[in-house]
């Protein structure tokens, strides 16, 4: 019968905003091995919290919430092939549900019911503040108890516990790119991921560690962590976007990861009347009444949190979860909301835009040695007229160090191929400009208006364009500032009826999460001094792109595209 759960891909969980709201863990049913589950949760159980008066064993300090995720992720068996299901597991849930102590404890049950001998396990952090944390809660939880110093032995100065009877460790790491050393991990925990999504090489050390799920012993890895207090990128992007859409029913048939998200669906994020309401806060908190008091999280809110929009913005993201860009755009870009919605995977390449566009526009937004260049190319689809996008942006080796704080983000922008690092102004220039005569030999620039620019610093661009024969009255000016107020008012409305589609560039979503918009006089305003450090380039290339598009131009026409012949680049 369609519909019924049995045919629901696995780890799907169609119900998991009812489930939050009815104060259930959100995540799908998942088949255990009962004499091993319940051999992991009384271990679990008799382990005591080391920081709390009286150190109450966690059978009575630990929500049922997590011990669900512990049963899951170390008792999961497929009742026909007795074999593994749950081989990864994310779990988001809001600061102050102590995570920290309970992956510590999950960690040292995990190495008590492992029997492979000569193992090794690793509990990752990305700061060494919380690693030693991680490490004093399972050093504490042992010296508590007399029976398990005998089980595991402890090398304080290494943060490594080992299990006397195998040999097999568990070492509390703080993250960098050599955490990864000799045998892959058969067990690897990571605490607040979120923060790895900052770090550049985070997806290739997530890679060495998953190498060890293809092996024949098989390695788990169980990612913790609150949202991120700025927009999500790298490899926390990447994981997040995953775990939702194995949730939705949207991630394949037989997916090894469980996502366990503690969150509002996007309309209530949305709704900021919705989430403020202190009465709508306790479905998000499963540890509420143990290490969370509903009176003091409301004090920290109306003292610290509500202080400014942006210390609301860094509270509602920790605390309830909130996605940055999603949840309080505050002043915000009004079309940033609708950017993901416009999602087509088949426009991944500038290749898919000139094939589906009738005529193209192209905006240009140049920078200097400390700044981004961007390009973006606006195609108008041939049959249904919506609005097709693709941007590239280029970077100097001197961005990296002059602007340290984003850094990380553009290493993975470079990675994915949305930036380009180019060794002078004059290499980034002719690569622009490449691109641009790309479109004009296809014959789908207007004979006006076909390339608009911020007049600005573009010297060298100009020369480059010159160099490909494009020059005026296809190249033009578009006035900045207040006079871009078609394109940053109108866009979104386009964004929000899927008028305008686009490839999901990660490096347009973090542009258009970054800009600040303003009201001056009756217009609203766009501009890099009022989004401050956060970059917004790409963005701005796109409005002047929309400029030249909403003045509704018709393309030269294949008479171009048959005498010039096309130039043979590959975008």
């Amino acid at each position: 019968m369609p519909g019924t759960e049995e045919e629901l891909p696995r780890f799907s969980c169609p119900d998991w905003w009812d489930k939050i709201q009815a104060g259930q863990t959100p995540m799908a049913d998942v088949p255990l091995n009962e004499a091993r589950a319940a051999k992991a949760l009384a271990f679990f159980n008799r382990l005591r919290l080391p920081d709390v008066p009286g150190t109450p064993p966690l059978s009575e300090a630990c929500g049922e919430w997590f011990r669900e995720i512990l049963c899951a992720f170390l008792a999961s068996e497929d009742p026909e092939t007795k074999q593994r299901l749950v081989w990864e597991l994310l779990c988001m849930v809001p600061k102050k549900n102590s995570k920290t102590t309970y992956v510590a404890a999950l960690g040292l049950t995990a190495l008590f019911m492992e029997e492979a001998p000569n193992r090794q396990m690793l509990l990752v952090a990305p700061s060494q503040n919380i690693s030693e944390r991680c490490f004093a809660q399972a050093q504490g939880m042992i010296r508590l108890d007399d029976r398990l110093q005998k089980i595991f032995s402890l090398q304080d100065h290494l943060k490594c516990i080992t299990r006397k009877k195998t040999g097999t460790k568990l070492d509390v790491k703080t993250f960098d790119t050599s955490i990864v050393t000799g045998e892959i991990p058969v067990l690897t925990i990571i605490d607040e991921l979120h923060e790895l999504g900052k770090k550049a090489k985070a997806a290739a050390v997530m890679q060495q560690i998953r190498g060890g799920g293809i092996t024949m012993q098989g390695g788990q890895v169980l990612m913790i962590t609150t949202q991120s207090d700025e927009a999500p990128a790298g490899i926390w992007r990447t994981e997040l976007d995953k775990a939702r859409k194995i949730r939705d029913g949207k991630g394949g048939k037989a997916p090894i990861l469980l996502p366990v998200l503690y969150e509002y669906p996007v309309e209530q994020q949305r709704d900021q009347s919705y989430w403020r309401d202190v009465a709508n806060w306790k479905c998000l908190l499963p540890n509420l009444g143990r290490s969370i008091s509903r009176q003091r999280l409301v004090e920290d809110y109306e003292n610290n949190g509500s202080a400014s929009k942006e210390t609301e913005q860094i509270w509602a993201s920790q605390h309830l979860n909130i996605e940055i860009g999603v949840g309080l755009a505050g002043d915000g870009w009004s079309g940033a909301p609708h950017w993901d919605q416009c999602l087509d995977p088949k426009l991944k390449r500038l290749d898919d835009v000139l094939r589906r566009s009738e005529v193209c526009t192209i905006g240009i937004d140049w920078g200097g040695a400390d700044d981004l260049a961007a390009l973006y190319v606006i195609g108008r689809e041939t049959t249904s007229k919506r609005w097709l996008g693709w941007g590239q942006a280029w970077a100097r080796p001197s961005v990296f160090e002059r602007r340290k704080g984003i850094a990380h983000h553009l290493r993975e922008f470079e990675e994915c191929g949305d930036l380009i690092v180019a060794q002078s102004g004059e290499e980034q220039a002719a690569s622009a400009a490449a691109i641009c005569r790309r479109v004009a030999d296809e014959g789908l620039l207007p004979e006006a208006g076909g390339i608009g620019l911020d007049s600005a610093g573009v010297a060298l661009l100009i020369d480059a364009l010159e160099d490909v024969d494009l020059d005026q009255p296809m190249i033009q000016s578009v006035p900045q500032g207040w006079k871009l107020q078609t394109a940053i008012s109108s866009v979104p409305l386009k964004l929000e009826d899927r008028r305008f589609l686009h490839g999901g560039q990660p490096i347009m979503a973090w542009s258009a999460g970054n800009a600040k918009q303003t009201l001056r006089g009756g217009n609203y305003v766009v501009t890099k001094e009022v989004s401050g450090a956060a970059k917004i380039d790409p963005l701005m290339a796109m409005f002047n792109a929309s400029m030249l598009m909403f003045a509704n131009p018709a393309a030269i026409g294949p008479s171009v595209y048959e005498s010039r012949g096309i130039l043979e680049i590959s975008i």
